[in-house]
């Protein structure tokens, strides 16, 4: 029933597990019945889930990106600062945690090369993402403003948009990504609802510099105080720390994405998912990317075990964790995790 009856669920489940509450602890029959250990279960996508949108809304990211393969005096494209820049994935190749994925293969223009080359990627990249997932929205032709967005908005799970940067150089002019992005997204088994996360909204970027059109103003405070980690584990050595971000950099907030996701009448459907996309901060230690945490290979990063990574290695296993935090309260995200396993012949 909507934003009303998740606030309902909420209070009501916080209540049962409130400490100084008996109802629950009294009865061990149903305290076994919803309650078990993680690592007794299998853990499955939250949702099903019907379309899948990537937006690529932090700034930093784009500048980054921009200032590694095109002008660094104009990093961002002209469109960027102006609306909401997103592509449509693959749903079907979403999966959970714990679930691993294949090397991908294509093709990939070698450098100095004049023809391309097909194998195995070899420049696989996590990015650091959340994504939210939505309840239905409005009837084909309808849109849904900024004000009204967080209705449609269910909750957030972290996100990990795997990457073949090789192959995505090679193929994204002129339709942009494709077999680069769709062989692999990994989001954690949980969602968080935008209910609990009241306690940390945050402000957004400021976006003064290039005033937005006014289907794109809101009001308020529409961003979200989520602090996200990522970290790499070789295969049978200790995982180190890579990334340290916070879902509040993004230029673009939520709001503002669905808004203009819809403006042109683009029906939502409940179950539908929404990328954040790469979520970079002002320092390298807050880039969301090996893109460029690496700078495209050129800057290898340490691991514990004495290894460097440029990207993502073979048997190499990828960790990103988030939660809010207050004087009151702790929200935690779990975490989404995925092991890479060598090309399939």
């Amino acid at each position: 029933h909507g934003k009303e009856g998740i606030r309902y669920l909420r209070e009501r489940i916080s209540e049962l597990l409130d400490a100084e509450t008996l109802e629950l602890q009294e009865h061990d029959v149903h305290v076994n019945q919803v309650f078990f250990n993680q690592d007794e279960v299998e853990m499955l996508l939250p949702v099903k889930i019907g379309d899948y949108t990537d937006f690529y809304s932090s700034r930093q990211h784009a500048t980054n990106v921009g200032t590694m393969f095109r002008d660094p005096d104009n990093a961002l494209l002209p469109n960027w600062l102006h609306i909401p820049v997103g592509y449509h994935g693959r749903a079907s190749s979403v999966i959970p945690s714990g679930q691993d994925i294949y090397r991908p293969k294509g093709q990939t223009l070698p450098a100095d090369a004049d023809k391309p080359v097909f194998g195995p990627c070899r420049l696989l990249d996590f990015e650091l993402e959340m994504a939210f997932v939505t309840f239905d929205g409005k009837p084909l032709g309808d849109s849904i403003s900024t004000k009204e967005a967080e209705d449609y908005i269910f909750g957030l799970v972290l996100f990990n948009d795997w990457s073949a940067r090789d192959i995505q150089k090679w193929e994204y002019v002129p339709l942009g990504p494709f077999l680069a992005k769709n062989f692999a997204s990994s989001i954690s088994p949980w969602i968080v609802t935008l209910d609990a996360l009241e306690p940390f909204a945050a402000e957004t970027p400021d976006q003064s510099e290039v005033p937005v059109l006014p289907y794109l103003e809101f009001e308020g405070k529409k961003s979200y105080d989520i602090n996200l980690e990522a970290y790499i584990e070789p295969d049978g050595a200790e995982e180190t720390k890579v990334c340290s971000t916070n879902f509040k950099y993004m230029y673009w907030n939520m709001a503002q994405q669905l808004a203009h996701h819809t403006v042109n009448g683009c029906n939502i459907n409940s179950g539908d998912l929404m990328g954040s996309g790469t979520i970079s901060g002002n320092t390298p230690d807050s880039y969301g990317s090996m893109l460029e945490i690496s700078w495209k290979g050129t800057k290898p990063i340490k691991m514990k075990d004495g290894s460097e990574r440029k990207f993502i290695q073979d048997n190499d296993t990828v960790t990103m964790r988030g939660y809010c935090k207050n004087d009151n309260v702790r929200i935690g995200f779990g975490e989404v995790t995925t092991k890479v396993l060598p090309a399939k012949d």
